[in-house]
This record gives C-alpha cells, sequence and structure tokens, in this order.
C-alpha cells in the first residue's frame, strides 16, 4: 500500500518535476549565452588586432609574394618568378641565409648556456643577491637601438673601452664592425649582453626545484655538479625549451642591430647582411615590395622548419615534473 502512494506521489509530481526541469534547463542555457557573449566581448580587442594587423598583412604579403610590385603602380601578377629568383637568382640571398644561420647557431646556444650559468649563481640566497638579479636584468630593459649605439662605442677600433682594456695584455684588439671576419661577433656580443631576460626565468624555475631533492641528492653522496646536471637541469628543461624556441625565432629576425650597427649598409662588403634587414632594403630602399613579400615567407617557411624540428625532438629531452615515462 505504501508502495501504490508513493507511486500516485510520484505521478503527481512529475508534470511539477518536468517543468522545473525545463525552467533551470532554459535558464542554463541563457546564462551560457549569456557567458559566451561575454567571453567573445572581452576576447573580441585581441581578435580584431589580430585580423586586423596580423591575418589580412599576411595574405596581403602572400598574395604580393606572387606580383611585381613596386608600392606605388598596380600590382603585376607573375606567379612564382620571385621564389625562382629567390633560389636560382639572386646573388645576395645565400649569403644572407649564411649569416643568418651563423649569428642563430653561434647566439642562441651560447645565450642559453651563459642564462644557466648565471642563474645557477644567483638562485642560491646570499647577501646581494637582489642587486645583482637587477643588475642582469637592467640590460634586458635597453631599447636595441640604445644598446646597439653603446656597442659601437664600445667597439670602436682605437678608441673603444673593449679594445683598450684588451690593451692592457699586450692584445691588438680587431676592428670589430670595419673587419668582415668579426662584423657578426660583434652582433653576437650585443645578443650576448641582453641574457637578463632568460636569466631571470632561469632563476624562477631553479628556485622552484624542491629542496628534498636535493638533500636526498647528498645523503647519496652526489656532488654539486652531480646535482646540477641530474636535478637541476632536468628540472628546467622546459624553461630552457621556451627560451630555445624564442631564442631562435629571435636570432632569425634580427634587424636592429645590424643596421644601427652598420648605419644601414650591412657592411663591410655585406658581411653582416642579414635575412630581415634585406628584406627591408627590397622594400622600402630599392621598392621591390613583391619580392620583399617573397623573402618574407622564405623566412617564415625556415622558421617554421626549425622550430618544428626542436618541438618534435623536445619529447627526448624536456622534463615535467607531472609526466611519467615508461
Amino acid at each position: 500500500m505504501n508502495t501504490a502512494a508513493a507511486a500516485r506521489e510520484r505521478a503527481a509530481k512529475g508534470p511539477f518535476e518536468a517543468a522545473k526541469r525545463r525552467r533551470f534547463a532554459w535558464l542554463s542555457s541563457r546564462l551560457g549565452r549569456r557567458e559566451t557573449l561575454l567571453f567573445y566581448a572581452f576576447i573580441s580587442p585581441w581578435i580584431i588586432g589580430f585580423v586586423v594587423f596580423t591575418a589580412i598583412p599576411m595574405i596581403s604579403s602572400a598574395y604580393l609574394s606572387l606580383t611585381d610590385w613596386d608600392s606605388f603602380q598596380t600590382p603585376n601578377f607573375v606567379g612564382l618568378a620571385n621564389y625562382v629568383k629567390i633560389f636560382s637568382q639572386d646573388p645576395l640571398f645565400w649569403p644572407a641565409l649564411g649569416h643568418t644561420l651563423y649569428f642563430a647557431a653561434i647566439s642562441v646556444p651560447l645565450s642559453l648556456l651563459i642564462a644557466l650559468f648565471l642563474a645557477n649563481l644567483l638562485a642560491k640566497p646570499f647577501r646581494g643577491a637582489k642587486f645583482f638579479r637587477t643588475v642582469i636584468y637592467i640590460p634586458a630593459l635597453v631599447p636595441l637601438v640604445a644598446a646597439a649605439m653603446i656597442f659601437r662605442w664600445l667597439l670602436a677600433p682605437r678608441s673603444g673601452p673593449i679594445n683598450g682594456f684588451l690593451a692592457l695584455f699586450g692584445v691588438e684588439g680587431p676592428a670589430w664592425l670595419l673587419d668582415a671576419n668579426w662584423i657578426i661577433p660583434a652582433v653576437i656580443l650585443l645578443a650576448l649582453w641582453q641574457v637578463g631576460a632568460g636569466t631571470i626565468l632561469l632563476i624562477a624555475a631553479l628556485q622552484g626545484v624542491p629542496p628534498e631533492m636535493y638533500e636526498a641528492a647528498e645523503l647519496d653522496g652526489a656532488s654539486r655538479t652531480r646535482q646540477f646536471w641530474n636535478i637541476s637541469v632536468p628540472l628546467v628543461t622546459p624553461i630552457l625549451f621556451f627560451n630555445l624556441i624564442t631564442g631562435m625565432i629571435s636570432g632569425f629576425q634580427v634587424f636592429s642591430q645590424v643596421y644601427v650597427l652598420t648605419n644601414g649598409t650591412s657592411g663591410p662588403d655585406n658581411a653582416s647582411l642579414m635575412l630581415v634587414p634585406y628584406v627591408y632594403d627590397n622594400a622600402f630602399r630599392y621598392y621591390d615590395m613583391g619580392y620583399a613579400s617573397a623573402l618574407a615567407w622564405v623566412l617564415f617557411a625556415i622558421v617554421m622548419v626549425f622550430t618544428a624540428i626542436v618541438i618534435r625532438s623536445s619529447n627526448a629531452w624536456v622534463f615535467y615534473e607531472t609526466e611519467v615515462r615508461s
């Protein structure tokens, strides 16, 4: 009898429960639509900026790379002629690519090693640690143009402080910016001077390593060097990976340093000519915007290839704490 009464009660409440569920679903969908509209409203400035300042210019440059355009008259469609010219007819493209690869291949690994070395020193607590961390980071805040002007003075062949310091030890310093063999090493020195940003990230990563791991390793008899290579380095590989990707992209896009150090000549004898200054020269000095767009897309493809290689290789050397490997 109790079962029959309960059944009649559920039957009586059935329409009310259904109506309650429908109202809850309506309110949920209304709140969901409102949250969706608010989401798109908040990110709309970024979407508009991306479409206007990134997507549309990229699409336009992709079309212009297939044209012959001097920035003033109507573009003349030439198909893949610009790309054929890049790889088979341009005598400056391959030297520019070689100089860019040379700069990136030296500056990026050295920057990572120096940043890791400095971070290992500055991550430990000691008197004046905050001061030295600030000093390391300050060069990263200096605008590239100002930093390049400073280095033009530092690297002056006769009156520069660097050659003056070398002269104290009886070493005759090179002509730096006037010597075709030393111009790119001079640009690399400027890049190494600004490793502060990567150093700060690595300091934060090293300070996040659990101290229990070092204590356990010390109890097992591991030396400081062994602890650094077997504990510290593996646990900061995500930051090293980030610094490698961003540093590599910046290395391929180097422009301001070369342009200011050489007064826009990429000299001597195009010894410091790199891809981005070469794109700039073709676009705004020779007014060959179509060819400059093709060069830009070739550079984009090169950066994408190297980035894909680094990302693909990250599975072998980047370690995440939450990751379990068999």
